[in-house]
């Protein structure tokens, strides 16, 4: 079959590689009809997270046909059109019993990018995301092998497009947690940080929960545009004004109730944080989170489903103290969130698709990851069908 393959920063290539076949007999063979590539993907594109090996299938936002079923999967048939989380849980240990997909104690057998490890067990392995997360074939692909099949695809009704429910495979349910994560609800006021895929659907989820004021930061105007037109948000450009100084000026010199951090450890950061992340004594720009931390309101929350990985200088935790502010952080449940999303979508309630840029077939998918990378042709979303 045909994948996108990762060889190197900024070197994705669409080879020839064997099918995938049953491993377990909860496995599920999917035919992908249609996958996107992620914000997330952009961290592995760029040679920014460690665990990658050349060869490794990219691609963590798909959906399609089963076409092969193991004999212990109950819930799934041969023709079933489903869309599959990023996430890989097993439905039955400590945390899937609380509903906490992300944190799934089995799938994994490495420990993720947690550094304080001292026995802490991984969490859940993730479909195309480096060897940290379990060094599973993504879904950027003509077909791909999904585990645990018994947990997590949806199947999908005939009436609804592709494009309407692929993203809930990640970025919708991900925005959506982010905006439920921090106590978002009618008459709230929140700041967005980032206009990328999840920072859209984290103002659409927003404004689908009632919140009475969006800001929205970035420093892509044509980004920051779609979501005035699309959602309603007050646009800051980080370029042009101080946005923590801009929010907390805004809302009575408190701050607002809630904040997303939704760009995680790329964010454009100091000229100090950029030398010590090349001599590796940086994990993370903290640049966003401080941000974060300035325009919260006392007793706010920061919720934060940006990526992160290793050590923050400068992380202001005594801000945070002194402010009574509570963070949330981590990867989305997504199983959890995907049944409510999808009848939201039946009913019209959010449209996720209206983010979709690019359509492009999977023998393409090395120019949508460079348009999508470099912010060309005012690229917001990139759709691949294999």
């Amino acid at each position: 079959m045909r994948a996108l393959t990762y060889h190197s920063a900024h070197d994705v290539r669409v080879d020839n590689v064997p099918d995938p076949i049953i491993q377990e007999p909860d496995d599920i063979i999917l035919k992908v009809t249609a996958t996107a590539i992620c914000g997330s993907d952009l961290h592995l594109y760029r040679g920014k997270m460690p665990g990658m090996k050349s060869g490794d299938i990219l691609g963590h936002e798909f959906m399609g046909i089963v076409v092969e079923a193991g004999p212990e999967v109950r819930t799934l048939q041969k023709g079933d059109r489903v869309v599959v989380p990023f996430v890989i849980a097993c439905g039955k240990c400590f945390f899937c019993d609380m509903s906490l997909y992300s944190a799934c104690e089995t799938t994994n057998p490495d420990r993720g990018s947690i550094m304080n490890r001292k026995g802490i067990r991984s969490g859940a392995a993730l479909f195309g995301f480096s060897h940290l997360y379990g060094g599973v074939p993504g879904g950027q692909a003509e077909y791909v092998r999904v585990p645990k099949a018994n947990v997590g695809p949806i199947k999908i009704p005939s009436n609804l497009a592709d494009e309407q429910v692929l993203f809930l495979s990640d970025i919708l349910p991900t925005g959506y947690q982010a905006v439920v994560n921090a106590n978002v609800g009618p008459g709230s006021n929140v700041a967005i940080f980032g206009a990328g895929p999840v920072g859209q659907m984290a103002a659409a989820s927003a404004r689908m929960l009632g919140a009475e004021q969006i800001f929205m930061v970035d420093h892509h105007d044509y980004r920051l545009q779609f979501a005035v037109a699309q959602y309603g948000v007050i646009p800051i450009n980080f370029d042009e004004v101080d946005p923590g100084e801009f929010i907390v000026a805004n809302t009575s010199n408190r701050g607002v109730d809630a904040v997303i951090d939704a760009v995680g450890f790329e964010a454009k950061g100091s000229a100090i944080e950029t030398a010590l992340t090349a001599v590796k004594l940086e994990g993370s720009s903290g640049e966003a989170i401080r941000q974060c931390i300035s325009a919260v309101r006392r007793g706010g929350v920061i919720s934060a489903p940006g990526v992160y990985a290793g050590f923050i200088h400068g992380f202001l935790f005594g801000d945070i103290f002194e402010k009574g502010v509570s963070v949330r952080a981590g990867q989305t449940h997504v199983q959890h969130h995907m049944p409510e999303l999808l009848r939201c979508i039946e009913e019209g309630k959010i449209k996720p698709e209206a983010i979709i840029t690019h359509r492009l077939p999977l023998a393409e998918a090395q120019r949508g990851y460079h348009i999508f990378d470099e912010k060309e042709e005012d690229c917001r979303k990139v759709i691949l069908t294999p």
